[in-house]
């Protein structure tokens, strides 16, 4: 009896990062909206994104001398190659999460939030509320990348990295019964449409994504 080899479903990551053995299917775009930054008065700095300190290095390394809070592994990872002295990184990969967790353990410190123009949480009006001095340098912007006239495989999956990523696709794309969604994290799940057939990644990374997918 001859086996017939289960053949394998197309990957599409939404992701500007490029990964060897998925498909690149970029859905948002980065741009620097800021030339200085402002650190007056502040002892301690957040970073939300990987992204915020690569333009935070590109526009003032004297950043790498404040003590930093984080959210992610790979923020904190991003920190800690440029040297940054990482505080804090809070269990859970949400914004609400990481500004209970400054509540809890950093009452005193007077905060600069480095970010893009666009949250998912609004950390600022939280913190504000509960009585923290904080300010915030909003230094970049994320837009959407159009993609004219592609067509998705049939039976493909499609990774979401982002609520943004979920914005994105559903300005180029309609959705389709054959196809599967990936996300990151809950946040991003709750992005989707009710309709959509979704799985969440084990962990909130883009490499947790791609094996879950792998298994589908």
């Amino acid at each position: 009896m001859q086996i017939v080899k289960k053949k394998s479903r197309n990957i599409y990551l939404c992701s500007p990062k490029m990964v060897e053995g998925v498909s690149s299917l970029p859905m948002i775009q980065f741009s620097l909206i800021k030339n200085s930054i402002d650190y007056q008065d502040s002892d301690t700095l957040i970073f939300t994104s990987k992204q915020a300190i690569y333009y935070t290095q590109k526009l003032d390394k004297n950043w790498i001398k404040y003590p930093v809070i984080t959210i992610g592994s790979a923020t904190k990872k991003v920190a800690l190659s440029f040297g940054a002295n990482v505080i804090y990184q809070p269990e859970n990969y949400y914004g609400e999460e990481l500004a209970k967790g400054v509540l809890k353990h950093f009452k005193d410190r007077k905060l600069l939030y480095i970010r893009p123009k666009v949250v998912s949480f609004d950390s600022k009006r939280y913190l504000e509320s509960q009585g923290i001095w904080i300010k915030e340098e909003i230094i970049y912007e994320t837009t959407c990348v159009t993609h004219h006239n592609k067509e998705l495989e049939q039976n493909s999956i499609i990774i979401f990295t982002s609520p943004s990523t979920i914005d994105c696709f559903f300005k180029n794309f309609k959705w389709r019964d054959d196809l599967t969604a990936v996300v990151i994290g809950d946040s991003t799940l709750k992005k989707l449409p009710l309709n959509v057939n979704a799985i969440v990644a084990d962990t909130p990374t883009i490499s947790s994504c791609i094996k879950k997918a792998k298994t589908l």
